[in-house]
């Protein structure tokens, strides 16, 4: 995704490349205002926290990057980016779908990691929780059946 909207609606958070490289901004939602500039050196795939107060995206070398924001009536405050993570997500997708997003509590982001370095060792294992709550509740019947 190539913009996302705040969590208040106040917001929205695109990428555009009307500088000669791909960068991230912020403007009003549904507007009209101001425009700032999120990332410095390039970044896609904006993504708001829920909490209200930070904004990810991707570098263009593929490290998340984490903007601290505030936002006072018309005026959106951003901070410098900052690593969020070391470990690098894939970079982009030829069918629009997002690499990465993060987690409601806003603490833990699920990617699509690049290639491991040689030194380490691959990912081998990757565990997909479906139908959660019909565990939950298959396991529940079974332990009152006393099983």
């Amino acid at each position: 995704m190539e913009w996302q909207v705040s969590a208040d609606g106040r917001w929205i958070a695109y990428v555009s490349n009307e500088s000669g490289i791909f960068e991230i901004y912020v403007r009003p939602f549904p507007g009209p205002g101001g425009r700032w500039q999120i990332s410095a050196g390039g970044g896609e795939a904006p993504v708001f926290s829920s909490s209200g107060c930070e904004l990810l995206f991707r570098s263009l070398d593929g490290h998340i990057m984490s903007v601290a924001y505030t936002a006072r009536g018309d005026s959106f405050e951003p901070a410098k980016p900052r690593l969020w993570t070391e470990q690098r997500s894939i970079i982009g997708s030829n069918q629009g779908w997002p690499t990465f997003d993060l987690a409601p509590d806003g603490k833990r982001l699920a990617a699509f990691l690049r290639d491991t370095p040689d030194d380490q060792k691959p990912l081998t294992h990757v565990t997909f929780l479906v139908n959660f709550g019909d565990e939950l509740m298959r396991r529940v019947r079974d332990e009152e059946k006393g099983k």
